[in-house]
């Protein structure tokens, strides 16, 4: 991507600034992954300055422009500058074009993202490009390569770091996207910081963790680290209550011999976060598929916490879940959608292998896709069963790989009742009916009657179908 903004790197030179790329950008770079957008901050120059000369090629984004970011339309690049932040919740912004890049470093929440590169050193960086070694060219003010070959995440300043709330959850996903481990002081640092604004003490908004979330489950191979790290610093009980509930809930172990729910989660949710079976839906990308999966299975036992008895049953544990799992949810998202769709998995998780012991018919399948339509899908469903039953290894934390025949069995007996992707279509509809009955509930039940008559004796005639529903 670099090679297509030579013009505005020169551009910005001959102003009189210097681009730097930083953060997330370069450590990607250092750790091999490939770069999806850049961040790249320009000193020496004010906001109007590099406004003018981004405009001369093409629009430019005004979104975000108060906290000094910029964006061309047609680049995955955020062009900011460097600034001083006063502490809040809305923090006030001011931009500092003769700060150095060591002083804009430090603002930086971990050493791992305080790094820079300067990106007028073309030679330098073609020469490490194809070298792969990026040490001679990057600005490394406070040891963050060091740290990421050790794995540490290590604070760049403690006191700025308390001073945004949101860098807390930054550290969990950290820990799980890449698997590395708070040093003493940062670990202290978390076990005590509030997580609310320190001006004016509210907590933070949802959306800010939602966010932190979604990139630890869509990035990482064990999620679980994340969730695990605030067990250990005794923070999971003020930030996810359902999830610290489930320590200590005893299973049988004949059927759990991995321990507690706790463990079953954590291992089910690395399992259903490695699946390679995600992809494009109805309903969005195949991350979208593969968030709702690892919320899903994350939620699936939360029932166990309100029903397990000193037997070690849990029955009705999928429909005790259900009304936790929104709680949890409500807390961190208004997305009705995934509630939705999240409550549906919980309430039926156990259902696909229930319908394979029990041998059952086409008939059975076909019911359980119209209790998950339309948010959920049989797939997805046996994908949250596989995990389920992926998350039981006794000997250490890590998910089985078994259990890939019964999935498969699963979705070979839905695809036979053609109703693996979606539910059958009802055959007799609204407008087949109003002219004997009007749109409300006695249409509904009718036509429910008439769904259930489909699918248990296969009519698919709409005018038997309305004689047997209206008694003609």
């Amino acid at each position: 991507m670099l090679e297509d903004i030579t013009s505005m790197l020169q551009a910005i030179k001959n102003a009189g600034g210097t681009a730097y790329l930083v953060g997330g950008s370069v450590r990607d770079l250092v750790l091999g992954k490939a770069l999806k957008d850049l961040d790249i901050e320009v000193h020496g120059l004010g906001i109007t300055d590099l406004e003018k000369i981004l405009q001369s090629f093409g629009p430019v984004a005004l979104v975000g422009k108060q906290f000094g970011v910029l964006r061309l339309h047609h680049l995955d690049i955020d062009w900011s500058l460097p600034r001083r932040d006063s502490v809040g919740r809305k923090p006030e912004v001011m931009f500092d074009p003769t700060m150095t890049i060591e002083q804009a470093c430090r603002r930086r929440d971990v050493t791992m993202n305080a790094m820079a590169i300067n990106l007028h050193e073309h030679e330098k960086i073609e020469a490490a490009m194809r070298k792969g070694f990026f040490e001679e060219i990057i600005i490394d003010p406070y040891n963050g390569l060091a740290d990421i070959k050790n794995k540490s995440l290590r604070a760049v300043d403690a006191q700025l770091f308390t001073q945004d709330p949101l860098r807390f959850f930054r550290v969990m996903q950290f820990i799980g996207r890449f698997e590395m481990i708070p040093d003493d002081q940062l670990e202290t640092i978390c076990r005590t910081m509030a997580l609310r604004d320190q001006q004016t003490h509210q907590p933070l908004a949802r959306e800010r963790i939602f966010e932190e979330i979604k990139k630890m489950i869509l990035k990482s191979c064990r999620p679980s680290l994340g969730f695990r790290w605030l067990k250990k610093i005794e923070r999971l009980h003020d930030t996810f209550p359902e999830i610290h509930a489930l320590i200590a809930i005893q299973q049988r172990a004949d059927y759990h011999p991995e321990g507690d729910v706790f463990e079953h989660t954590m291992q089910a949710i690395d399992a259903a976060a490695q699946s390679d079976y995600y992809h494009e839906t109805l309903w969005g990308a195949a991350e979208d598929e593969k968030f709702l999966i690892v919320i899903g299975t994350l939620c699936h036992d939360f029932g166990k916490a309100t029903t397990t008895d000193e037997n070690l049953h849990c029955h009705g544990h999928e429909e005790a879940g259900v009304p936790l799992a929104q709680k949890f949810l409500k807390r961190i998202t208004d997305d009705l959608f995934l509630s939705k769709a999240v409550s549906k998995l919980v309430r039926h998780h156990l259902a696909p292998f229930m319908l394979l012991r029990e041998e059952a018919g086409a008939k059975a399948y076909k019911r359980l896709a119209a209790k998950l339509a339309p948010e959920v899908t049989m797939r997805q469903l046996g994908l949250v069963a596989l995990a389920d039953y992926r998350g039981r290894n006794g000997i250490n934390s890590q998910p089985l790989t078994a259990h890939q025949e019964k999935f498969d069995q699963f979705i070979n007996n839905a695809e036979q009742a053609n109703v693996v992707h979606q539910a059958e279509a009802p055959v007799l509809l609204g407008r087949h009916l109003l002219d004997v009955v009007q749109p409300g509930p006695q249409m509904g039940e009718l036509l429910d009657k008439a769904y259930n008559i489909q699918i248990d004796e296969g009519i698919t005639d709409v005018d038997e179908l309305r004689r047997r529903v209206l008694g003609e």
